[in-house]
């Protein structure tokens, strides 16, 4: 077996986000040095978006280290909800992000309808925005993969911040070729570039933070998931009508409420063994990490005959 696969999940997720926090680093000193010696601010803010990239693989690192840490005394249910917060703290770097990029290059546009000339940016942005293009579209595959392999909710996240560099690397493309090929009067399409590229970031950096502030405030997981915990319940015969159901999302891990009835003549230990089943049945599809608490009422039909 591969070493990779052996190793336990936290060091899997760290090996994933430092081998994308390198070649955040490559790409922000190659930015950073095409955006200033051609003169492109549609590349410096890919630049300064490389460097958001940088800063929340940091932020993964940390995270999924208190979230790896088991439950204690102050924590019952575990650290899961740290991976939570630092798909939310990634959410909102990227929206700062987007937000300086946006301003920025409207501000450069502003200039221009009153005459500022633009400088025209030169070849070397533009070919350093198609390497971006090919290295963090790259990335991202790679890192969604183990994402939701995983199951990590922050490698996903910064998969999705991968992602985001790239289509913010096509636009700046567009507006840097289309700079360069049109000539002098129309250098405003870099910073036109740019705030397309900002509006890219922006989409990804809400969907980002609608999911950790779903999973904060305790969202129910999706129907698709619920209506499978009642599937793999009713599947035991001796057992009906689930209902009183609550889930919701703790990290990468699921916690799963339900009352169920059995008939109400069975001893005490053969209802424990069977919930222990149902238990069971739930963490092999779930995951072995699940929390699962399971109320046992007796059946109505034998309520009626006491």
């Amino acid at each position: 077996m591969p070493y990779f696969f052996t190793m336990s999940r936290e060091r899997q997720i760290y090996k994933v986000t430092i081998a994308g926090g390198l070649v955040n680093i490559v790409l922000l000193v190659l930015k950073f040095a095409a955006g200033i010696i051609a003169g492109s601010a549609a590349m410096i803010a890919d630049a300064i978006h490389s460097l958001s990239d940088f800063l929340t693989d940091i932020i993964v690192l940390v995270f999924v280290s208190l979230s790896g840490k088991p439950a204690d005394e102050d924590h019952a249910y575990g650290h899961g909800k740290f991976e939570t917060l630092a798909t939310t703290f990634i959410g909102i770097s990227l929206l700062i992000v987007a937000g300086g990029i946006i301003h920025d290059g409207v501000h450069k546009i502003i200039m221009w309808s009153h005459g500022t000339t633009l400088t025209q940016p030169g070849a070397l942005a533009f070919v350093a925005a198609i390497l971006s293009i090919a290295t963090k579209e790259l990335t991202y595959h790679y890192t969604i993969h183990y994402g939701k392999k995983l199951n990590s909710p922050s490698l996903c996240a910064n998969a999705w911040h991968h992602r985001s560099d790239a289509f913010s690397s096509i636009s700046t493309a567009l507006g840097i070729g289309g700079a360069i090929a049109l000539g002098d009067k129309w250098a405003v399409l870099d910073p036109i570039a740019a705030i397309v590229a900002g509006g890219f970031v922006a989409v990804m950096a809400l969907r980002l933070l609608k999911n950790g502030i779903d999973e904060l405030l305790e969202r129910s997981l999706p129907d698709e998931i619920k209506n499978e915990i009642t599937d793999i319940i009713a599947e035991f015969p001796d057992v009906s009508e689930p209902h009183h159901l609550r889930t919701r999302r703790i990290g990468s891990n699921y916690a799963i409420e339900i009352h169920i009835r059995m008939d109400g003549r069975k001893t005490l230990e053969e209802a424990h063994n069977r919930t222990t089943e149902i238990e069971k049945r739930l963490k092999k599809r779930f995951g072995n990490n699940t929390i699962i608490t399971i109320h046992t009422e007796p059946t109505r039909q034998h309520n009626s005959l006491q």
